[in-house]
């Protein structure tokens, strides 16, 4: 299908999932970037945040993104609305995935409440892409609250809608990786950390993701577990002042994002810097020692580390949610997928954040495109790091 489109941030409106009346609490049009003008050729077709853009002090918001027509109705695929995003062989294609196995690695996701339809959801799309059963009863899949026990929290349409595009990209980069689901009770900033905290003491987990966010706050113990890539999605406001946490830990491996387009090259897709991926300097957090080997011009740990696919338009995967087809994106995207990549590489010692400073041939180097005004190298993708995207994004594992 042709790809050729770049979302912006048009009409805004309050989301109305699947056209039903159940609709996501503060949901809001993507925000407008520089270079993010173009339109999909349906006419009011724009993404929208699945969870608040802002939230309380003390609270995380997620970071998921879905396209949606002019009515804030997430899209299913329809010969009026057909939809342009990428399934699990375009991504595997496209960041040298292809054939690789991780032996039965474990990565973790957490997430706030629940998600009935979890299962049965990853089961269509697993099955749909090709990748193979991964269910509770076999082992593949465990799904368990914030205490490890079995009684789920209630549901969420927003925080659902990201757990399923977390579990079902990880299946796409990692279709051989176990999956260990930690829904926290709530979106507070300490539930989700008791729910990190759980994640990591489950056997054989290998690498978290989080795609999700707040505030900035100082470095906490719940993302700081050696010899676990800790990942977190950067957000998808663009530049900021101050990048959001836990994206600016200094224990944490920051996920950037990049509109992915198919292309006639060997690779067969080029990328830029999507405009919406989030970027800053974090407040009061060091950077790590890795990080200073490259210019940021943050004194402290700044955002992003590497990236991946996030642009709802262009790179966004084809997922289903309560049983229907959507488009999703956002650096919510990007995390699962860079987890997954920690697992499929095989190495876990320390701190993993290192790797990719010291293996940046095989990266992918972004260096075009932009997130916000302040120029390089926070905004501005270039030659190297930049906030947008990092050092880059994956060819094969060689990188983690």
């Amino acid at each position: 299908m042709k790809r050729s489109w770049i979302m912006s941030g048009l009409a805004g409106g309050a989301l109305v999932v699947g056209g039903l009346a159940a609709g996501v609490p503060g949901a809001t049009a993507m925000p407008t970037h520089p270079n993010g003008n173009a339109v999909h050729p349906d006419a009011g077709v724009h993404a929208v945040r699945l969870c608040p853009a802002k939230v309380p002090a003390g609270q995380m918001t997620c970071y998921a993104m879905a396209l949606a027509d002019a009515n804030g109705n997430v899209l299913h695929s329809s010969k009026a609305h057909p939809l342009t995003g990428f399934n699990s062989a375009d991504i595997q294609k496209a960041y040298g995935l292809e054939g690789l196995k991780s032996g039965g690695a474990t990565v973790a996701i957490v997430d706030a409440f629940g998600y009935p339809n979890l299962e049965s959801d990853l089961a269509t799309f697993r099955k749909n892409n090709n990748l193979g059963p991964c269910t509770i009863k076999s082992g593949c899949l465990t799904v368990m609250n914030q205490k490890g026990g079995s009684k789920l929290p209630p549901y969420n349409s927003g925080w659902a809608f990201e757990q399923a595009l977390d579990l079902q990209m990880v299946s796409t980069a990692c279709p051989d990786c176990k999956i260990v689901m930690v829904e926290s009770n709530k979106n507070f900033n300490v539930s989700l950390g008791i729910a990190e905290n759980r994640a990591a003491m489950q056997p054989g987990v290998v690498a978290i993701s989080n795609s999700f966010g707040g505030t900035p706050r100082r470095n906490q113990k719940y993302y700081n577990h050696p010899g676990i890539a800790i990942v977190a999605s950067t957000g998808d406001s663009g530049n900021t002042e101050f990048g959001g946490y836990p994206a600016t830990d200094t224990h944490v491996v920051a996920v950037g994002g990049t509109s992915l387009f198919k292309d006639s090259s060997k690779r067969g897709y080029h990328e830029t810097a999507w405009s919406g991926a989030g970027s800053g300097c974090s407040r009061p957090n060091r950077p790590p020692k890795y990080q200073t080997t490259v210019d940021t011009s943050c004194k402290t740990d700044a955002t992003a580390d590497v990236s991946g696919p996030a642009d709802p338009g262009n790179g966004g995967l084809i997922i289903i949610f309560n049983g229907a087809t959507s488009q999703v994106g956002g650096t919510s995207e990007s995390s699962p997928m860079i987890a997954a990549v920690y697992a499929l590489s095989g190495h876990h010692g320390g701190y993993p954040g290192k790797l990719p400073y010291r293996n940046t041939k095989y990266l992918n180097d972004i260096t075009d495109g932009s997130n916000g005004s302040c120029g390089a190298p926070l905004c501005d993708a270039g030659k190297g790091w930049d906030g947008p995207t990092g050092l880059g994004t994956p060819i094969g594992v060689k990188a983690f």
